[in-house]
């Protein structure tokens, strides 16, 4: 069995305004196994971004543990790939590094290599108006990668592009982070996303946010993310996560 990666004990988010306070996380526990990919769903405005913020330093939690297996590095990808339109594909790709300070030749090396694999090779030296929506996302995966994280937080990464767009970078991610041997945290509103990419799916509750139920999910062949979308088990799964969500239109 794969060892914990991350554990997550009685986390608690509370905002505070002029209007008094709004708990958004309470008691959230949850262990993060190593090389998994779990996707988290949840209600709008749940805390679901919330929580990503958390884990990625962005926010301060409240109260509770974030515990990590080590010393690990943490990539987030936000709903925006945010790619800087005067700055070509390559240039965009090295960023972080150069943020972090760590464009040595070897991590340049790297980069080339990750575009080279993922088909942008043709399109290193052009500017993001010339790419399509699903390349622009596959530079921001790139340039998230690029830093060497341990745990990539993925927030949405997909959810402006068109539906056969989106079954098509699907299956890009999944081969991505299993090549590169990530542990992934995905949020999302679609649950058919969550099922056909993820070892596990996690329920979260309305607000204030806390797990509802999770899911392990098991189908048959499992395979790429639009051939899971065929498996047998995939529609029951589904419908007990829609059930759980709980959200009335």
């Amino acid at each position: 069995m794969p060892e914990n990666i991350l554990s997550i004990r009685g986390l608690k988010k509370i905002y505070h305004d002029l209007d008094g306070e709004t708990l958004a996380i309470d008691n959230l526990n949850i262990d993060i196994k190593e090389k998994e990919i779990i996707s988290f769903v949840g209600p709008s405005g749940c805390g679901k971004s919330t929580f990503l913020g958390i884990l990625a330093g962005l926010e301060d939690k409240s109260e509770g543990k974030v515990l990590f297996n080590g010393r690990k590095k943490i990539g987030y990808m936000l709903q925006s790939d945010s790619l800087m339109p005067w700055r070509t594909v390559l240039e965009n790709a090295l960023i972080g590094l150069e943020i972090i300070n760590q464009k040595t030749d070897e991590n340049i090396k790297k980069v080339h290599e990750l575009l080279d694999k993922y088909g942008l090779h043709d399109f290193k030296d052009k500017y993001p108006t010339s790419l399509s929506g699903g390349m622009r996302q596959r530079v921001a995966l790139i340039r998230t990668l690029a830093t060497n994280p341990d745990i990539l937080l993925l927030d949405e990464p997909y959810s402006a592009l068109d539906y056969q767009t989106r079954l098509a970078l699907s299956n890009d991610l999944y081969k991505i982070i299993k090549s590169e041997g990530k542990t992934v945290l995905i949020i999302t509103h679609d649950v058919a996303e969550a099922l056909s990419l993820s070892d596990r799916v996690v329920v979260l509750t309305k607000r204030p946010c806390q797990v509802k139920k999770i899911y392990n999910v098991n189908l048959t062949n499992s395979g790429l993310p639009t051939e899971n979308r065929k498996a047998p088990e995939f529609n029951t799964y589904y419908d007990m996560i829609w059930r759980d969500l709980d959200v009335h239109l």
